[in-house]
């Protein structure tokens, strides 16, 4: 079977969950008798480099110009068209949404679905963000749509009346990052740690996530917190942080590679996941493969993914977000039991998994 995945992704995304997903299902169909190939034009990603040549066909730029992205975006949909049809693929899996035919309709044509975070909280995002409008347009010119999530199915028949059967749940999985850069991080933290990982605005739910640990006279006086990527701290959330009676640098920001993301998840006390809402949820993964205690929301998709590895809370309860987290931080044998569910958890998830049940998927339509 001949696999093109387009160039959207890639040009949208240096680094990001997306691209690393498609980035890995490539990386498992080179290792198969498929022939898959990735149409990315002139991208800016940094994960196209880890994979053979031979499978990527384009030019990495560091990055683009200033406000020359939608350039970019014009060249590689006319330059990547007329590539794909030239090498014929038996089916196309679009990388992301939008409103343009991008190949002939002869091609059968996939489409993954990641979150409803658009539909859900629309006053977060800019008013000239079309992504909505985009998904229409792409659920239905696709032949068929892989879902991250079964919760992620349920909200793309409640949003947009896809029938279930166009829909079939192809869980993801996390990398397990070989190489640990402890060192980077030793010297920064006296007292132990909690941890957080991504962006932080919105329905992430960072600033409730600190309000609770600022309820807990044991919780502020014993632990620092680290946020991991997210850029750096702005002038509101630090106005907040100074507020709640945090010390000084008793909140880090930390930015860095997936070695240093690797040395906190084994560094940290437990790992704590705030959000209102996701899509999948790949950092409790994670934390489960460096045996660190999964402390999480539970809403949207997270139930799904964590099962009896974490601790949840109603991520809209400040008591209850400082409860459960005081709940783990304090109990030796309750964060044993987290390691030891997270390890077994985590087995029930893998890129070979998900490469194979999204061939199956491929095969319906060719």
């Amino acid at each position: 079977m001949k696999i093109a995945f387009d160039y959207q992704i890639f040009s949208w995304q240096s680094f990001g969950g997306i691209s690393r997903y498609f980035n890995s299902l490539a990386l498992k169909f080179s290792k198969s008798d498929h022939d898959i190939k990735i149409f990315a034009g002139i991208h800016r990603n940094k994960y196209l480099s880890s994979l053979p040549k031979l499978i990527v066909k384009g030019y990495e730029l560091t990055k683009y110009p200033p406000r020359s992205a939608r350039l970019f975006l014009l060249g590689n949909h006319y330059l990547t068209n007329y590539q794909i049809q030239q090498w014929k693929p038996d089916l196309i899996h679009e990388t992301y949404y939008s409103f343009s035919n991008r190949t002939s309709n002869k091609l059968p044509r996939i489409v993954t679905a990641h979150d409803m975070v658009h539909e859900l909280f629309p006053k977060q995002f800019r008013k000239i963000d079309h992504i909505a409008q985009k998904k229409i347009s792409t659920f239905n010119r696709a032949d068929h749509i892989i879902s991250v999530s079964h919760n992620t199915k349920k909200d793309l028949v409640k949003f947009f009346d896809i029938p279930p059967e166009k829909i079939t749940v192809v869980h993801l999985a996390c990398d397990i990052f070989a190489q640990t850069n402890s060192n980077s991080i030793n010297s920064s933290f006296i007292k132990p740690f909690l941890l957080y990982v991504g962006a932080r605005g919105g329905y992430k739910n960072f600033n409730r996530f600190l309000e609770a640990i600022s309820k807990s006279q044991k919780l502020i006086n014993d632990f620092d917190i680290v946020a991991f990527g997210g850029g750096i701290l702005s002038i509101k959330e630090n106005t907040l942080i100074n507020s709640l009676g945090f010390k000084k640098d008793q909140v880090k920001q930390i930015g860095g590679d997936d070695s240093v993301l690797a040395a906190l998840y084994q560094e940290a006390t437990a790992f704590v996941y705030p959000s209102l809402y996701e899509g999948f949820g790949i950092p409790p993964l994670e934390a489960m493969a460096y045996e660190c205690p999964v402390i999480s929301s539970n809403t949207s998709s997270l139930p799904e993914v964590v099962g009896e590895a974490g601790e949840y809370f109603n991520p809209e309860e400040i008591e209850s977000i400082k409860l459960s987290i005081e709940n783990v931080v304090y109990s030796p044998s309750r964060i044993l039991a987290l390691k030891a569910k997270g390890l077994e958890r985590i087995n029930h998830f893998s890129w070979e998994k998900c490469a194979e049940d999204t061939l199956k998927v491929y095969k319906t339509l060719v």
